[in-house]
């Protein structure tokens, strides 16, 4: 994506790639390869829908043009921002879905840090939930307006404004983390061991206070050593017109931060070297940063973060261009002092007695569960066994209760009995009628004359 001055002038987005070494044998001058752009994330968490964004309003001619003639307050203000109203249909709609990609986004942002608090809502209002996140408009999820706009600028700036100090923060902490390290590692030796180590870690931090001069950044000599050892050219015919527009690799008329970067590599290589166990990487990635940003406070005068060709000629007029004071690396003064490594000893005390506690709660509800399940386990075989002997009595059970005899599968069995002779002599016949008593016949005769 190839961004426009406009907007790096306040994202701090870089174009193109970072600067390469220009390879050139004397006067054999060879063309610059094409380099694929990369892009440079500029480390925050809405990096994605920023350059989205940005990269759609470009293929706008008219927001085009406008960006181009855009300064630094027509920005800042919302100016810019009014303009979105006049895109074509097709920019706007691809803004729109945008903007609801990055929502969905959010949303299962949102979900994801709820499941992990073990916070259960079945009627999330994500409205509220997504005013935490200033880069966007919660109130308005489906249509990406001005408002939009000037909150993703507004935030940025912001956020970019206050990356260098965190960053700076990070580092120092990193610093007494290793220190503190170093000291619990110490205190784990016997003395004649902890005095060996002692004395084999100042030999290499004198080693690595053993390197050639450091030229500060942005000086004439460190200018001429780039202009000399990285793109070849003969040192006695350096020209700072030629010298920008050879290292504004994306020729957009500006240097941004990752081309200032870039220039810092000679110097950088004299102190560190990966290959070195007294080289920290780390520590060489702050110290680009620090250049950087002593080049950004003597040479950009209009605070846009960015360096323009005019800025840079001027810059090479001043005292400090042709006579700088001397570049004080890392290793001259310490990041810290012995009273904000206590403090920051006693914050990790705090935080180890902390993730003891939790992890003895953890240990004893562990045991718990553990105690619980071998208590289902016995409740679970008191119960199989009372099945057992319970089905075992209804087999066992006999007949003459009254009940019929079960089947294999509970079912009832009935069998034919047959009755006693003498049960059949005491019983009635069933069809004979009975006979009446004093041997009487049961009806009259038929044929015998009726008395009047």
């Amino acid at each position: 994506m190839n961004l426009k001055p406009g907007w790096l002038l306040l994202l701090t987005i870089s174009a193109g790639v970072w600067s390469v070494p220009i390879e050139r044998n004397g006067g054999n001058q060879e063309p610059k390869e094409e380099v694929p752009e990369e892009s440079m994330d500029t480390g925050l968490y809405y990096d994605r829908y920023l350059r989205e964004v940005i990269e759609v309003l470009e293929t706008d001619p008219h927001f085009r043009e406008k960006l181009q003639t855009a300064n630094t307050e027509d920005i800042k203000n919302g100016r810019l921002s009014k303009e979105l109203d006049l895109v074509s249909h097709h920019v706007r709609t691809r803004l729109d879905e945008l903007k609801r990609q990055e929502v969905s986004r959010l949303r299962m942002l949102l979900k994801a840090k709820l499941d992990s608090t073990n916070t259960q809502s079945l009627q999330m209002d994500h409205a509220s939930l997504l005013k935490q996140f200033e880069h966007l408009d919660p109130h308005n999820q489906n249509t990406f307006e001005a408002k939009d706009l000037e909150l993703l600028i507004s935030t940025a700036t912001k956020d970019l404004e206050n990356y260098d100090a965190e960053r700076h923060e990070e580092f120092k902490r990193y610093e007494m983390l290793k220190e503190h390290e170093r000291r619990e590692y110490l205190k784990g030796l016997d003395q004649e061991k902890r005095e060996k180590e002692e004395k084999r870690m100042q030999e290499l931090k004198d080693k690595h206070r053993q390197h050639p001069k450091v030229n500060a950044p942005g000086s004439v000599a460190q200018l001429r050593e780039v202009w000399e050892e990285t793109d070849g050219l003969d040192p006695q015919e350096f020209n700072p017109k030629t010298f920008f527009k050879l290292h504004d690799t994306n020729e957009d008329g500006v240097l941004d931060e990752q081309e200032l970067e870039a220039l810092f590599t000679k110097e950088l290589e004299k102190v560190y070297d990966p290959k070195n166990e007294e080289d920290d990487m780390m520590e060489m990635e702050e110290e680009r940063l620090r250049m950087r940003e002593h080049v950004m406070k003597n040479v950009d005068t209009n605070k846009d973060r960015l360096v323009s060709l005019e800025e840079f000629l001027k810059s090479t007029e001043k005292k400090e261009f042709n006579n700088p004071k001397e570049w004080e690396t890392l290793d001259t003064k310490p990041m810290y002092t012995e009273e904000e490594l206590q403090r920051f000893e006693a914050e990790l005390r705090d935080k180890e007695e902390e993730l003891k506690r939790r992890a003895e709660t953890l240990r004893q509800e562990q045991e718990l569960l553990k105690e619980r399940g071998k208590a289902l386990e016995a409740q679970r075989r008191e119960y199989q066994q009372a099945v057992l002997e319970m089905s075992q009595r209804q087999k066992e059970q006999p007949a003459a209760d009254g009940q019929p005899p079960a089947g294999p599968n509970g079912e009832l069995q009935f069998q034919a009995q047959t009755q006693k002779p003498e049960d059949e002599a005491k019983a009635p016949a069933e069809h004979e009628p009975e006979v009446q008593q004093n041997n009487l016949p049961a009806e009259p005769p038929q044929n015998l004359p009726i008395h009047t």
